[in-house]
């Protein structure tokens, strides 16, 4: 996958996708798997918004039961099993503890019945069913709750974690670029031709400041929360009642030996304790956002939300145990009367061409990122009817570019061959899957790139020059936040900052005055993820 402007105008596109998040770059590898000449602009990065400031879960959504929304939870398990098919090297099982406690009555005896129901609806599913413990048998599975009061047991099932989101974002470009698309980050859309439809699109090239104009039979519109921002180019009213709220997470020191399921006893509201990388990924939180979509942040009074909550079953948690946060967009087709944490998850598809007129404009609302698959199929079914061609999805089939899964012996063979640690090519084989090999190949021409790109670091150079090169990596952040999991780590990669810029300033062609800009633009990114502590 290579970042190539020739041909853009030259070209008259089936589908132009304006977003490249999961659902963006999803329903790119769709349509390229059905044959349709397809372009994808990001503005940022691949993964950029939502998608990388998740709480990294593939699942069914055990709290979406009470609201009644079985269609939503169905299609979500039968979804998580197609992924643990396809991405098995990024889609794994994850099992999780919920503690009963005396006090809460109502939820010892309702638990059961959703666990039940959670159970029937993944019917025929690999995952195991749910199983009560009891206080004895969870305190043994899960020592650190012996501070909550009144535990008289616990419930256990199993979901899927995806620990590193940003790379199944990723291989969905990836595989896209691979049956012919042509995907671009840091490419922004500014405008459109208008000639009683959508006809072309206006993209200007953010690092050059080159602009260009792709012409395509159909414009999808996959922009998140910014999905607004593209119809108000447009001139077109809005998307239809899009709601913006703000989810944080925390990096923490290691509180957990498996994912919990928590209760907020201020507001009741569920909330997750994730193991991640030898920490604790915690969250979220769910409130309505109206400020700078470009620039969102936990706040003091997220974190203290968080903080509160966490207090409950950890009496000694303070702040000084977070490393870090994030803070990300969800956008939601608004329900009238609903609070955040009420408003439905589900998707919607608009044709604008239906609703106002608009010929070859659609646009994708909603969502989960478990669902991405099913939501891509969908848009790129409505694509085919409108370009009138019969073209079937494959995606449910046809595994990402890092499967399968890479087997312990190959890991030690790989490692002894290129005289690496198995830790180094352990970390390449979580990070790419059965793609590793590629990475291998840098490090065994060039001996220097098998050097640790810090002190301790299982990454490695070549990882940097396999990014520049096959990934689309273009600045310092692309490569430590998604590329790979540096900058998510305590220390938000800034002890490897200045290593990496210095690379990819020679693969590059940076001047020194732009690799210290790049420098300082990551070191700001970073900041805003310890801005609560100003």
């Amino acid at each position: 996958m290579r970042r190539i402007f020739d041909g853009l105008t030259r070209d008259t596109f089936d589908l132009i996708i304006i977003g490249g998040g999961i659902v963006g770059t999803g329903i790119a590898r769709d349509a390229a798997l059905r044959g349709l000449h397809t372009l994808l602009v990001e503005k940022e990065d691949f993964a950029y918004g939502t998608t990388s400031r998740s709480s990294r879960l593939i699942h069914g959504g055990l709290r979406y039961l009470p609201m009644l929304n079985f269609k939503l939870v169905r299609e979500d398990l039968r979804e998580r099993e197609i992924l643990m098919t396809i991405a098995p090297h990024l889609v794994r099982e994850l099992r999780f503890i919920i503690p009963l406690v005396r006090s809460a009555l109502f939820n010892r005896l309702t638990l059961p019945v959703g666990l039940f129901l959670y159970d029937i609806l993944a019917r025929g599913r690999s995952l195991p069913s749910r199983q009560h413990l009891s206080r004895h048998e969870t305190l043994a599975k899960e020592p650190c709750m012996s501070d909550i009061d009144g535990l008289v047991g616990s419930y256990v099932y199993s979901d899927c974690q995806t620990v590193f989101m940003e790379r199944l974002c990723l291989e969905n470009a990836i595989d896209a670029a691979g049956h012919g698309a042509l995907v671009l980050n840091h490419t922004l859309a500014t405008g459109f031709r208008q000639d009683g439809d959508v006809s072309a699109v206006q993209v200007t090239d953010t690092l050059s400041g080159d602009e260009y104009q792709a012409h395509g039979r159909i414009v999808l519109n996959a922009g998140g929360p910014w999905a607004d921002l593209v119809c108000d180019r447009l001139n077109v009213d809005g998307t239809g009642s899009l709601r913006k709220t703000k989810g944080i997470h925390l990096l923490t020191r290691k509180l957990s030996e498996n994912a919990l399921v928590l209760s907020a006893r201020s507001d009741s509201r569920l909330f997750f304790v994730i193991p991640w990388q030898g920490y604790s990924w915690i969250g979220t939180t769910d409130t309505d956002f109206d400020g700078d979509l470009d620039s969102v942040f936990a706040e003091a009074a997220d974190v203290d939300y968080l903080t509160s909550a966490l207090r409950d079953y950890f009496p000694d948690f303070k702040k000084d145990d977070i490393f870090h946060t994030t803070a990300g967009l969800r956008a939601l087709v608004t329900t009238e009367g609903k609070s955040a944490s009420e408003t439905s998850r589900a998707h919607k598809l608009v044709d604008h061409e239906t609703r106002d007129g608009m010929k070859g404009l659609v646009s994708v609302l909603g969502g989960k990122i478990t669902a991405y698959r099913h939501i891509a199929e969908e848009a790129v079914n409505l694509v085919c009817r409108k370009l009138h061609l019969q073209a079937p999805c494959s995606t449910a089939d046809t595994p990402l570019p890092g499967a399968p899964s890479v087997q312990t012996r190959t890991l030690q063979e790989a490692a002894g061959a290129a005289g690496l640690s198995v830790e180094a090519v352990a970390n390449l084989a979580c990070l790419y899957g059965s793609r590793f090999s590629s990475v291998l190949e840098y490090a065994r021409s060039d001996g220097r790139l098998a050097q640790p790109i810090f002190p301790g670091s299982p990454d490695i150079l070549a990882q940097v020059k396999h990014a520049v090169d096959n990934e689309e990596a273009m600045t310092v952040s692309d490569f430590l936040l998604r590329r790979s999991a540096i900058g998510l780590g305590p220390s938000q990669g800034l002890d490897a900052v200045e290593t990496v810029a210095g690379e990819m300033a020679s693969l590059l062609g940076w001047s020194s005055t732009e690799k210290q800009n790049q420098i300082d633009s990551y070191r700001a990114v970073a900041a805003l993820g310890r801005r609560f502590t100003k």
